[in-house]
């Protein structure tokens, strides 16, 4: 079987072949350009798709709420403008007549961790992505729990600063404006003379700047809050933290010195990792969900 599997982020989409074995080949990453909406970013994976011979199954992690019975995007912040409503699914099947799957982002993210990798053997588990955004996911009992309109999981629209800054969800003090990858950039570009990516910042030249050092160590500490808060919820046995951003070992170091200090006695059995499977988790995930349709 031959699976065209895509993770659309906020910034980027990544996509790849993936084989009955599920082992990816002939990987790629474009822009999203997520600001020209919806329709444009459809349309995009179908030129995408229409490029391949002998394709059995598609397979879509997004960003945003998504319905995956029908395949349709039940809500999207202004991350993705004009994405609400859209029949993903629908739309693609009907241009291309590959069975499609879609897939909320992180719900992908979990699921490629518990076949594949950092969760796998865990019954109870719950993820989080640090990124453009911050997305979530609760695998409770062996399985994903949606909630009633298929939207559980948003943690990055938790309030931990209340009359905070202005979310593009539309409330204020979300946990995303301050502890997204996103929050951490806008934070130390207003500091730094130039411009840096995410790359850069942790670049031992510019680590080793106390002004930068303290806006991360900042930015790190709006992190811990976050996860505090769902860790006294949930009372999990296991975090897995996501991004390209828990790539860099101060980052998930940092919260492992830091977090267990601040937890009552009885929170602290939580084990808290990054992912095994980095940036191939959901494509892995939502192309194992494909192959059942």
């Amino acid at each position: 079987m031959r699976i065209l599997t895509f993770d659309i982020g906020g910034t980027n989409i990544k996509y790849a072949l993936c084989n009955e074995k599920f082992i990816l080949s002939d990987k790629h990453t474009i822009p999203t350009e997520a600001e020209k909406g919806g329709q444009v970013l459809v349309q995009k994976i179908i030129s995408i798709i229409e490029d391949y011979d002998d394709i059995d199954r598609v397979a879509i992690s997004t960003a945003g709420q998504v319905d995956s019975k029908n395949g349709i995007v039940v809500y999207s912040t202004g991350n993705i403008p004009y994405y609400t409503g859209m029949m993903v699914k629908k739309i693609i099947e009907n241009k291309t007549g590959i069975p499609t799957y879609v897939e909320n982002d992180v719900n992908a993210f979990a699921m490629g961790e518990t076949q594949f990798g950092a969760a796998k053997g865990h019954s109870d588990f719950l993820a989080l992505t640090y990124g453009t955004g911050i997305g979530g996911a609760l695998y409770l009992d062996n399985k994903l729990y949606k909630g009633m309109g298929a939207s559980a999981g948003e943690f990055g629209h938790m309030i931990t600063h209340a009359g905070g800054k202005q979310c593009n969800c539309g409330g204020e003090g979300c946990y995303e404006c301050y502890a997204s990858t996103k929050a951490l950039l806008e934070s130390v570009n207003k500091r730094n003379s130039t411009s840096l990516n995410a790359f850069e910042i942790f670049d031992k030249e510019n680590f080793q700047k106390p002004e930068i050092r303290s806006v991360i160590d900042q930015w790190i500490d709006e992190m811990i809050i976050g996860l505090i808060n769902i860790i006294y919820i949930f009372n999990p046995p296991l975090i897995v933290l996501g991004g390209g951003i828990m790539n860099e070992d101060y980052v998930i170091d940092l919260i492992d010195r830091k977090i267990y200090n601040l937890l009552m006695e009885n929170f602290k059995g939580v084990n808290i990792v990054r992912s095994q499977l980095g940036t191939d988790a959901a494509l892995l995930g939502v192309a194992a969900q494909a192959t059942k349709i």
